[in-house]
């Protein structure tokens, strides 16, 4: 079976406060772009995973989410050994989610290749074991996110027709060092409301928390927002924890050149 596991970006992103579990209670729009990975799975005697494309060079197999996700089925469910063929196009360590659109479409695929018979809110569940962003690309439709990022509600979001520039600098942001320098509270502009808003009021008010923390450490990252602005851009932000800028543009813009850069892309939404 050949799925093709997207990506996403994240309209602002509130970190709200410090759990007790070590976790951030996080508030977020998560929404899917037209940018996919290549999946392809069949059954075999023994598990195996090929990659290419851009791939994490001397990553054990069993580290790979897609791996971890036919674990976690495989013991609750008699299904055979796979063969995982993954070509990589999706940056990771972007905030585009990448890895966690792998796990979650290796669920779904799995479901349907063996007949588990596995509900969508049954599947959610096994995803979110896997990752905080993963059971979204379950049912991978606009959401909103709360708690870690695994409580989801579908929200209205119509970006129909905008253009999306993305760009992803050659640097790779942590989870661990983006969490580290955060400072959590509570927002009075809640994700939920501004996005109810029209889009040409999002600028000031649509806010990624993380950027707060990041651009100081990394000021190219807000080189490249402002860049994206000049450009015409009507909203333009960080996704998730970095470190890729995505601008959104009412008509196609012009290619977007920035130094250092692991990809720019350009897709109609």
């Amino acid at each position: 079976m050949v799925v093709f596991p997207n990506a996403k970006i994240n309209l602002g992103l509130n970190v709200r406060y410090k759990r007790d579990d070590g976790f951030h209670e996080l508030e977020t729009i998560m929404l899917p772009v037209p940018m996919v990975d290549i999946l392809e799975i069949l059954p075999a005697d023994k598990t195996e995973l090929f990659e290419s494309g851009i791939t994490l060079k001397g990553t054990p197999m069993e580290q790979n989410l897609i791996y971890k996700a036919w674990s976690l089925l495989k013991t609750q469910y008699d299904i055979p050994a796979i063969k995982i063929y993954l070509h990589k196009k999706i940056p990771s360590g972007a905030g585009l989610g990448g890895g966690s659109a792998d796990a979650a479409f290796a669920i779904r695929a799995l479901n349907e290749m063996f007949e588990l018979n596995l509900s969508p809110l049954e599947m959610k569940k096994k995803a979110a074991m896997l990752g905080s962003d993963c059971a979204f690309f379950i049912e991978n439709e606009p959401a909103l996110a709360t708690g870690r990022g695994e409580k989801l509600e579908p929200v209205q979001v119509d970006l129909k027709g905008k253009y999306l520039l993305l760009v992803v600098p050659g640097l790779h942001v942590s989870t661990a060092e983006a969490y580290g320098n955060i400072k959590p509270h509570e927002s009075e502009r809640l994700v939920r409301y501004v996005v109810t808003q029209p889009a040409n009021t999002w600028q000031n008010d649509l806010i990624n928390d993380f950027e707060a923390s990041i651009f100081p450490v990394y000021p190219e990252l807000k080189n490249i927002k402002e860049n994206l602005y000049a450009h015409g851009a009507f909203y333009a932000a960080m996704s998730g924890s970095g470190s890729a800028i995505y601008g959104l543009f009412n008509d196609e813009p012009e290619p977007f050149f920035y130094p250092n850069t692991r990809l720019i892309k350009i897709l109609k939404l």
